[in-house]
């Protein structure tokens, strides 16, 4: 039954990360692109390398620069969630050379705002399901883990450094354009997936030891235990006390639901931390 319910639950992630790379495809194909407008992360940088090497399109470019990094993240994020943004990756390659480059409208802030609103939405179908588009998702991840500083500090660099290549290649108007589907893009992300970019996670179970080894073997953050005590029950129990990424929501879940499945979470809003953000291996 376990293994039914397992091979559910990943053809389940394959056909969101095939759904999730149609939606990123068709955002540039029929918005983006036509407009000459950039995405976000490396499906931006994508376009830009295109623009300077025109021998190459944007989802050829999109492939190879993802190839590193997915060699990186499988060794140092996780296997799951590198393999299946992969997979992402390669499917919005296939679906960017399928898809014809089609002029919808000519109206530029329509391209822009319906292009981060489906790009937006095919990204954050992915990150619901534990996965992303990759290149940039997992450096961030990678280099927060390194840093303890904020993913979101990683992105902002990135994502400025596009803004910029924009204004260089094309002119500011087109900077500013590609501004605003960066900002699309990240609020959709945003409303499909989590709203925030900390989360912490508060876990009553009667299970702590074995929630804490999962957590510590698969997830790199530390856990606060906490005595704790049912009150209807009057049954000893722990909360386990944890602050992760909206990027690690997916799993953590599945970990809970491995080790514990009658475990009470509750994840709550972090507007901010102070103090170390990961275990030390």
């Amino acid at each position: 039954m376990l293994a039914r319910l397992d091979v559910v639950e990943e053809l389940k992630k394959f056909m969101i990360v095939f759904v999730g790379a149609i939606l990123l495809a068709g955002s540039l194909n029929f918005f983006l692109i036509p407009a000459d407008v950039f995405a976000s992360g490396f499906t931006g940088l994508a376009q830009i390398l295109a623009e300077l090497l025109p021998f190459f399109t944007p989802g050829i470019l999109l492939f190879l620069l993802n190839i590193p990094v997915a060699i990186i993240g499988w060794m140092k994020v996780g296997k799951s969630f590198t393999l299946y943004s992969f997979i992402n990756v390669a499917f919005t390659t296939f679906f960017l050379e399928a898809l014809p480059i089609v002029h919808i409208s000519d109206d530029i802030i329509l391209n822009s705002v319906f292009g981060g609103v489906i790009g937006g939405f095919g990204a954050g179908l992915v990150l619901k399901m534990g996965a992303s588009s990759g290149g940039l998702d997992i450096i961030a991840l990678l280099l927060a883990r390194v840093s303890d500083r904020p993913v979101g500090m990683y992105f902002f660099a990135m994502n400025a450094a596009i803004v910029m290549s924009a204004s260089v290649i094309f002119d500011l108007e087109k900077a500013l354009y590609t501004l605003l589907t960066l900002y699309v893009t990240s609020r959709i992300i945003d409303t499909v997936h989590t709203r925030h970019v900390k989360l912490t996670a508060m876990i009553v179970t009667k299970k702590p030891e074995e929630l804490q080894r999962a957590f510590h073997s698969k997830v790199t953050r530390g856990v606060t235990r906490i005595p704790a005590k049912g009150g209807y029950t009057r049954e000893d129990k722990e909360m386990l006390m944890i602050v992760i990424t909206r990027y690690e929501l997916y799993q953590l879940q599945q970990i809970i639901d491995e080790v514990d499945s009658e475990a009470f979470t509750n994840f709550v809003q972090t507007t901010g931390i102070h103090g170390m953000f990961r275990k030390d291996d």
